[in-house]
Order: C-alpha cells, then structure tokens, then sequence
C-alpha cells in the first residue's frame, strides 16, 4: 500500500501555474526522487504534501489521511529537511532537538533519549553544547535531519539535503539515508544532483514546468531516454547544415548548445566512419541520469 497518494495536484499563484496536476505513488521503504530545473514545480510539490501550502486542486493522502483536513494528525508522523536552515542559533545542538520535541509531546526523559540517539547517529555527540554557530555548514545539515528524525517520522521529506555540502559529508549523509530507507522509513527527495538521485532513489519523476515528463526507476529512464551512447559534435561550419540535415532523415535526436550538437544514438542507429568524420565527434560515452534530465527539460538556463 501507498503511504503517499497524490492525484491531480495543482498549486497556482494568481496566473502563475506552479504545479499542473501531479500524481504520486510512493511505498513504505521506498526512495522516491523529484528531478528537475530550478522553477519546474518540486519544492511547491514538497511544501503542499507537508500541510505548508494548501492545495489548489487535487487530492493528496499521507498514510491514508487528508493533508487538506488532517494535516495536525499528518505532521506527527512526518519529518522535514528544508532546503533553508532555519535552526534556533539562540540555542545549543541539544535544546534545538529538545525545543523541537515538544511539538510533537515527546515526553521530556524520551526526547532527551531520542535526541542522543540521533546525535550519535550523525556524529554530532560531542558538539551537544555548542552553539549553531559553532557549526560548520555540514553539521547543520546533519542536525536538520536529526531534527527532522526526533518525532520518528514514517515519511521524510528531503529537500536538496546536500546541496552545499563537500563530498566527505554528502557520502555521509547518503550512508545514514539509506539506512533509514532499510528501516522502512519512506522518503520524498528533491534533488539536483543527479549521482544522488541514481544512487539513493528506487523511482525518479523528472519535473518539468510543473508537471512529471518521464518517471521510472533511474536505470529504466536511462535505458528509455539516454539510448546507446552520448555523442558530443562539433561539425566544421560549412558542413553543419548538411549534418543537421542527415541526422533529420536518420531520424536522430540531438539537442544543440552554442556550436556544440549532443546526439543521443538509439540502439540500431549506425553511424559509418564517413558520417563521423563529418559530424566531428569531440567525446562519446555511456549515457547516465543526467542526460536524461537534460534530454527531458532543456540545456537552455532559466531565470
């Protein structure tokens, strides 16, 4: 059974349609993974399914409960890593979980217990009394999710959860996730980092301008989008026009950037020798996630 249903959900800020009609299925124990460009809709998707902005349409259950009418019930159950710190600095390591326990009443002995287990977990025991800002940025992200753990959510919401962070805590971070995901504990992340995605995520949705383009698990988008091989190109400029016109009929597809062509080869597209040289092969290789994102939504920059 879902733990997170979701059909048709549509968020609008005035005419700006920020979310158009997503459906979500995602089970106890799984990974799920929203991808997609800054604006395409993944936040907002977040923000509604945690009872922080009401839906405009649609439907959403969180372990069979309505997140329009029940969302005090939800929030019990759930934990949240924003993608904005927002830790008390007023207050040391240990009163930020125990200050947070009490929304949840989390008797005191319980929480004080839970807290400990949490800063052990993330190798935060021993800065217990320091201050926030004591803390470098990748402690704070580790004590976000120790936050986020205190009420021993079913679900956690992960949004960007090491963006910023250098790669000694990041592979850090992932060994702890995946260690809750083994527990059973669901998790919704988005992410811009395409390595996580493909290396914590059992299913990715790919989010473009507020809706879900392609989704699967990371080896099944690859496979379905990325084809045999990635071929970067730069054609001489009085041959261009004739390349783009062979790679029409051969019926490739390829997306341009500046003077660059990526060409995405299916399996059963041949290229002779002849065609290569015409074409100015840069660079070829085996195609990955990030591809696949860039196939789906663009190589354009957005505002």
């Amino acid at each position: 059974m879902e733990i997170i249903r979701a059909r048709g959900l549509v968020k609008k800020y005035g005419a700006l349609t920020a979310v158009d009609g997503v459906d979500l299925d995602i089970k106890a124990g799984e990974c799920f993974g929203l991808i997609g460009p800054n604006g395409a809709g993944k936040t907002t998707v977040v923000r509604m399914l945690t009872g922080v902005s009401p839906l405009t349409d649609g439907e959403a259950l969180i372990n069979g409960l309505n997140i329009s009418t029940q969302a005090q019930q939800i929030k019990a159950f759930i934990g949240v890593l924003p993608q904005v710190d927002n830790l008390d600095p007023d207050l040391t390591v240990m009163q930020n979980l125990l200050t947070f326990a009490r929304y949840f009443d989390i008797p005191r002995a319980e929480a004080e217990r839970r807290a400990r287990e949490n800063l052990e977990l993330f190798g935060l025991m021993e800065k217990h009394a320091a201050h926030i800002q004591a803390l470098s940025g990748g402690m704070r992200r580790r004590l976000l999710i120790a936050r986020a753990l205190i009420n021993q959510p079913r679900v956690l919401f992960l949004d960007e959860p090491t963006v910023g962070l250098d790669p000694q805590t990041r592979h850090l971070l992932w060994q702890k996730l995946m260690g809750l995901k083994e527990k059973g504990v669901a998790h919704l992340l988005t992410t811009q980092n395409m390595e996580e995605a493909a290396r914590l995520c059992d299913r990715v949705a790919v989010m473009n301008l507020g809706r879900i383009a392609a989704e699967g698990s990371p080896a099944q988008l690859v496979s379905l989008y990325g084809g045999k091989r990635i071929l970067e190109s730069r054609p001489m400029p009085e041959r261009r026009e004739r390349v783009l016109t062979e790679l029409r009929q051969r019926q490739f597809y390829w997306q341009e950037l500046e003077d660059i062509l990526y060409i995405f080869q299916a399996d059963g597209q041949e290229m002779e020798d002849s065609f290569m040289y015409d074409l100015g092969i840069v660079s070829q290789r085996s195609p990955n996630l990030e591809d696949v994102f860039l196939r789906l939504t663009g190589r354009s920059l957005r505002d």
